[in-house]
């Protein structure tokens, strides 16, 4: 998706197609074993069956594309200014968000209560409408995301002023909070997973990673084929470590979890820094195609479960040549191709009207202090 803001760079969109790509798995995982079919296992599937680790990228990546804008302005002789940038924001995200807030409503019409609405804000806290179903459980995200942007401008702004150890100050105090909320709540791994104080430091990773790109550049191209693959490998063993000690769908407490986020995001800054950096191009046919998984993964991300869903109460498990892993195989490509056609039509019905009417978001540093007094 193209920003107003910083010159594309299809990286990014190829990264946010391999977070949904994964989360999309993960689910088909949990669809396919809860129809009746034999799931995967063993730790090393654990970046599939553990798949939710995609939402640990879509987090780091959100936290190192803006800093990546902030220091794009900064270099610029700009800043960003609140009001535009918030508006961007908002119509980036709040349209499709609302239609699915208002499918979970109506889902849900015999227990709506009027508080009901004050989820809009908070859908990954309580009993949210959106996550009373599968179909729109994908929602839980959106607050925690629109949270780092509300506040995004502001931590920008200190971490050019302050520098790096500014955004490490920030993870020491995440720690304690962490430590503090563990040792209060029964059910400690759905608060790390879902919550604040088990997200924010996600996003501080990312825009760590973004400010170490700018440092390091000339070394990370030089060594990105390198550090590609450990960092893939640093993922996989991340997910497989995390699947063998607190596998997160059955272990409701655990302290791994205190420090789970961190690891999980430390991993993807990695593969962020080594993609971003990798020279060598794909053919051109597979760019476009990622680059298209890119620009919908926001209707992909939020539209994945409800069809999944369909498709495993519906359809169920179907063996058209009789032999388990070409069939399982079959399943998946029709299923994503259902989803990805779903998603094209989403985002351009729903989601590129209000994003043409997005506009830039940085000022002249002169002007906006002139502006200012």
């Amino acid at each position: 998706m193209h920003s107003l803001n910083i010159q594309y760079n299809p990286r990014i969109d190829q990264l946010r197609w391999l977070a949904a790509t994964i989360v999309f798995l993960f689910h088909f995982h949990l669809e396919y074993r809860g129809a009746g079919g034999a799931g995967l296992s063993g730790p090393w599937w654990a970046v599939i069956t553990e798949g939710h680790t995609g939402v640990g990228l879509f987090f780091t990546l959100s936290g190192f594309l803006f800093m990546q804008i902030a220091l794009h302005q900064q270099q610029a002789q700009r800043e960003i200014q609140y009001r535009d940038f918030l508006r961007n924001r908002i119509l980036r995200i709040v349209p499709l968000y609302l239609v699915i807030f208002l499918l979970a409503t109506s889902i849900n019409r015999d227990k709506f209560a009027p508080q009901d609405i004050l989820y809009l804000f908070a859908s990954n806290l309580g009993l949210a409408p959106t996550s009373v179903s599968p179909v729109t459980g994908a929602a839980w995200t959106i607050s925690l995301e629109f949270m780092f942007y509300l506040v995004f401008p502001f931590l920008a702004r200190f971490t050019l002023e302050r520098g790096i150890a500014y955004l490490g100050g920030w993870l020491v105090l995440m720690a304690f909070f962490k430590v503090a909320a563990y040792l209060v709540n029964a059910n400690s791994t759905l608060m790390y997973f879902s919550t604040w104080v088990g997200r924010f430091d996600q996003f501080l990773i990312g825009m760590a990673a973004a400010m170490l790109y700018v440092r390091w550049r000339p070394q990370l191209a030089r060594y990105a084929p390198l550090l590609l693959l450990a960092s893939i490998a640093l993922v996989m063993w991340n997910t497989a470590w995390m699947h063998r000690v607190a596998p997160f769908m059955m272990t409701p407490k655990s302290s791994f979890w205190i420090y789970w986020s961190f690891v999980e995001s430390a991993g993807w800054a990695a593969v962020i820094l080594a993609w971003v950096s990798f020279k060598p191009r794909l053919p051109g046919m597979v760019e476009r195609a990622l680059g298209q998984g890119g620009k919908i993964s926001f209707s992909f991300y939020l539209l994945h479960m409800a069809l999944l869903h369909i498709l495993s109460q519906r359809v169920g498990i179907v063996s058209p040549t009789g032999v388990p892993w070409l069939d399982v195989a079959i399943m998946l490509v029709v299923t994503y191709g259902l989803t990805w056609a779903l998603s094209t039509l989403c985002y351009h019905i729903v989601e590129e009207p209000f994003l043409r009417m997005r506009r830039n978001y940085g000022a002249n540093r002169a002007a906006a202090h002139a502006t200012s007094h």
